[in-house]
């Protein structure tokens, strides 16, 4: 029986693997919309992810059923308990096609962490439009 797998379960995998892992992936570059980050130091998401958890931010999160859930407590948050500290864009330099995105969020309870997800082509619809339904007075980049 041939198995195949959705583009979306490949990239999960993919960021699991990087995340578990300190083996590093040559492709990836990022663009920070804070001018006061446009360091080169990101150009693998888990070098920014390792950089956000020595600054506190320290829980991941997942998109299910219109909440963002804390992978460690399970509380679910909407759209209006989040508050956006950065982003930072992240395309291939082989493919630029696959494209990610890396929020930096606080939570109203005062949770922080981090929050990566495909955007572009291969973007997930509802958590796009999750993160489209942030209050744009919870984005504190400039």
């Amino acid at each position: 029986m041939k198995r195949t797998f959705s583009y979306e379960i490949v990239r999960f995998l993919f960021y699991i693997s990087i995340r578990c892992s300190d083996t590093k992936i040559d492709s990836l570059y990022s663009y920070s919309n804070n001018r006061n980050h446009m360091e080169e130091f990101a150009k693998h998401e888990i070098d920014l992810i390792r950089k956000y958890e020595d600054q506190g931010f320290t829980h991941d999160f997942r998109h299910d059923s219109g909440k963002l859930i804390d992978t460690k407590s399970k509380n679910a948050y909407s759209p209006r308990d989040i508050k956006a500290i950065e982003q930072h864009r992240y395309e291939g330099m082989s493919n630029p096609s696959d494209l990610s995105i890396l929020y930096a969020l606080e939570m109203e309870d005062g949770i922080k962490g981090t929050f990566l997800m495909a955007y572009g082509p291969s973007a997930d619809f509802d958590t796009a439009e999750f993160f489209k339904a942030i209050p744009k007075e919870k984005f504190d980049m400039e």
